[in-house]
């Protein structure tokens, strides 16, 4: 380059040179004013964590295998005639709401509030809207399409909690249209006020780190409204009806229940992080002291432990510690666990006779009970050194438990009325249970043509 070249500026003479280094001293300083606004604003929006995102499709493939081992678990209970009835409840469940949550579900369940905290709008209807490298609204490390993943694993479970209360009697084509409804009607609601941002009870501080509101109180009202409806299976409190085709399928189906949970309570931490992990924790020890509780109190009563008993006194714990998993320490979830198992067991022999409903596998007494006590507890146990986000009455916080306790009798209330229509809406429609001569007969041969064993 001629450096001799000069360019004249009102009649002053400047070197060309010179021009361009007093233009390029000027962007650097622009740059350095500019530059810390740019990246508070990249700081805004977090990277992807590949850690996270694998535990959080871990946990979802974990809750998902809990559909199934449900199915297992009931199906060991009922009778020989209506085990593959009492199964396919709980699978169909998982291709209905599978396909609801893509094309609804989850848009009126988190998608952005349009009433008050307790609906979304339609944004993600399809989930057209939504891009796969789109970050969550819930968990910015993790991609949206994950959090739909997991969160849809606890839809699905949740309605087939339900149809334990029903089995043996109901219509297969009559659950499959319930289940369209209510996941529509009813949890999507509840899941938005409790866990979506700026939902009702969100906002109100209620804790409910994995489900004991929206998931078990929500399934177990919804269950014994259903068995009001449906009446008494032929012969309920005259006769000796359960006749369990096969514990060791429930022995199998509580053991997956029990490794799925995992998933289901340190999964939503929705990161691997040490708050996962003291869910991890939690939950395995609640589970155990429940186990041990239903065990002693049977024992004392009976006289004698059962399997059945046992399996289900550690699926009452695992009821019981969903709502506080992320909040507790361990000695807490001690405590948590072997009342659950206590108050479970006392719900099944002394308080379920006396509500005149025939909820057949005692979906009201574990999980609607249950969760009750968990939701609660979590207002007495929340430690804040686990999780800063909780803080219970027993650490100087007596305000939260109105808060749970309001949770509870709203979303209570809330499900079992709006359930109870549903399954009388569907009883004037399309009738709701089958005939006195296909229950005699069995729902496997009846509904499905076929026979869960050929002896």
């Amino acid at each position: 380059m001629n450096f001799n070249l000069i360019m004249n500026v009102k009649n002053f003479k400047i070197p060309l040179i010179y021009t361009w280094s007093l233009i390029a001293g000027l962007f650097l300083v622009l740059c350095s004013w500019v530059s810390p606004a740019f990246a508070d604003t990249a700081a805004k929006v977090p990277a992807f964590d590949s850690g996270n995102i694998a535990w959080v499709l871990a946990s979802s493939a974990l809750v998902l295998i809990m559909t199934p081992a449900l199915g297992f678990f009931y199906g060991g209970m009922v009778r020989r005639k209506n085990v593959l009835n009492t199964i396919s409840l709980s699978f169909i469940a998982i291709a209905t709401v599978s396909v609801i949550w893509v094309l609804w579900g989850y848009s009126l369940a988190f998608g952005p509030d349009s009433f008050g905290g307790l609906i979304g709008n339609f944004k993600y209807i399809g989930l057209l809207a939504m891009k796969e490298t789109q970050h969550s609204r819930y968990e910015g490390t993790i991609p949206s399409y994950v959090y739909v993943m997991f969160q849809l694993m606890f839809a699905i479970i949740t309605v087939a909690l339900i149809s334990g209360s029903l089995v043996e009697r109901i219509k297969f084509s009559s659950w499959v249209v319930f289940t369209v409804i209510w996941l529509t009607v009813v949890y999507a609601p509840v899941a938005q006020a409790v866990w979506g941002l700026g939902g009702l009870f969100q906002k109100m501080g209620a804790l409910d780190f994995a489900g004991g509101t929206v998931v078990h109180i929500d399934a177990g009202v919804a269950g014994l409204a259903g068995a009001l409806v449906l009446g008494k299976r032929k012969g309920y409190m005259k006769e000796n009806i359960v006749q369990p085709s096969q514990l060791g399928y429930t022995i199998l189906g509580a053991a997956l229940l029990w490794f799925g949970w995992f998933g289901f309570n340190a999964g939503s931490a929705l990161e691997a992080s040490p708050l996962a992990a003291s869910a991890f924790l939690v939950t395995n020890t609640a589970t155990a002291a429940a186990a041990i509780g239903w065990m002693i109190a049977e024992w004392i009563r009976s006289g004698k432990p059962t399997t059945l008993g046992i399996v289900s006194g550690a699926v009452a714990g695992l009821v019981a510690i969903t709502p506080a998993s992320g909040f507790v320490n361990p000695t807490g979830s001690l405590i948590i666990g072997f009342v659950a198992g206590v108050l479970c067991y006392s719900m099944v022999v002394f308080v379920k006779p006396k509500l005149g409903a025939d909820d057949a596998l005692d979906v009201f007494s574990v999980h609607g009970v249950g969760g009750i006590w968990g939701a609660l507890a979590t207002g007495l146990f929340a430690d804040p050194l686990i999780n800063s986000a909780g803080k219970g009455l027993f650490y100087g916080n007596p305000g939260q438990m109105w808060v749970q306790f309001l949770t509870i009798i709203t979303v209570a209330a809330y499900s079992f009325i709006m359930s109870y229509i549903i399954f009388k809406v569907i009883d004037k429609v399309m009738g709701l249970r089958v005939d006195k001569e296909a229950e005699s007969m069995g729902l496997d041969i009846t509904q499905h043509d076929e026979s869960g064993y050929n002896l």
